[in-house]
């Protein structure tokens, strides 16, 4: 399994950005308060430019905030490529919310002795619909690397953490469970929570989750051996959770598939559910647990 994690993940995290919308809403904890619009304008308007990388390979400054992007939440960045001769690769390793882990997807060219202006989209719905509340702190790992020569180490790789109303503001994610939570696993190093089911998803039918990562080390989890009424369909999952993060998913089972198994009404699911260090595959699973939920 783990020697096909890269591209589960990348199938599992494009997926899940698109069709987060499907999760139920979720409740902040007391700590995750609301700011008003007001602070909020506030906010914006003392923001004052980041210098998030500056070497003598490249630089990464966040220049301005604009929670009211029609993308979503979103930082603007000024990247340069202090190289003669290399084509640098400006990425996001991992980012997260408030805690929560987020994908904006970002990546980006730039030629030798070039800036680029860019920005880094939060979409809206990633935000809401889990209930997530305003952005107090939006946490980036930065990596550069040089585009053509993928075997070599990055030029640069960085966190940086962006507190829009002051650090002191900053709140943590908690989500409180719900009566229809089904829990999977919950122990000292993760949690599993099976959120809600949606059949009409925008992929097909869909099981909703949350994870909580609560080790020090980057967790993918994955699914092997998925069976819907008795009947193997694999949804080829994947998900990377980082250290200390907690995250939003989902799986699907598309129509066609379904179809092809003649099945019309989804009655047991059956899977095995895999956690393991992203970081070291030879280290012995976290997780590896035999499940059956019936929706």
């Amino acid at each position: 399994m783990k020697k096909l994690t890269p591209l589960l993940f990348a199938l599992g995290m494009s997926a899940s950005l698109i069709a987060c919308s499907n999760h139920e809403p979720s409740t902040p904890s007391k700590g995750s308060s609301s700011l008003s619009q007001k602070e909020l304008s506030e906010a914006k308007s003392t923001f004052s430019e980041i210098v998030a990388i500056d070497n003598e390979y490249c630089s990464i400054k966040l220049t301005e905030l604009d929670p009211d992007n029609i993308w979503g939440y979103t930082v603007k960045a000024e990247l340069e490529n202090k190289s003669a001769d290399k084509n640098y690769m400006f990425s996001i390793e991992n980012a997260a919310i408030n805690g929560v882990s987020a994908n904006p997807l970002f990546a980006t060219e730039v030629a030798p002795s070039k800036k680029a202006l860019k920005e880094i989209n939060f979409a809206d719905h990633t935000l809401k619909e889990n209930g997530i509340g305003d952005c107090t702190d939006i946490e980036i790992t930065f990596r550069v690397y040089d585009n053509d020569d993928w075997a070599a180490d990055p030029v640069a790789k960085e966190t940086v953490h962006i507190y829009p109303y002051g650090e002191e503001q900053a709140t943590h994610f908690v989500r409180n469970s719900q009566p229809s939570d089904t829990v999977l696993v919950d122990n000292d190093q993760v949690s599993v929570i099976v959120t809600g089911y949606d059949p009409e998803g925008t992929f097909g039918y869909t099981v909703n989750l949350y994870f909580v990562n609560k080790t020090d080390k980057n967790i993918m989890f994955s699914v092997d051996d998925a069976a819907i009424n008795g009947f193997m369909i694999d949804p080829f999952y994947a998900n990377s959770v980082p250290a200390g993060k907690s995250a939003f998913s989902s799986m699907h089972w598309s129509d066609r598939s379904l179809e092809e198994s003649k099945i019309s009404d989804v009655e047991q699911i059956e899977f095995t559910l895999t956690a393991s260090d992203e970081d070291d595959w030879l280290a012995e699973d976290l997780v590896n647990q035999a499940i059956t939920l019936k929706p």
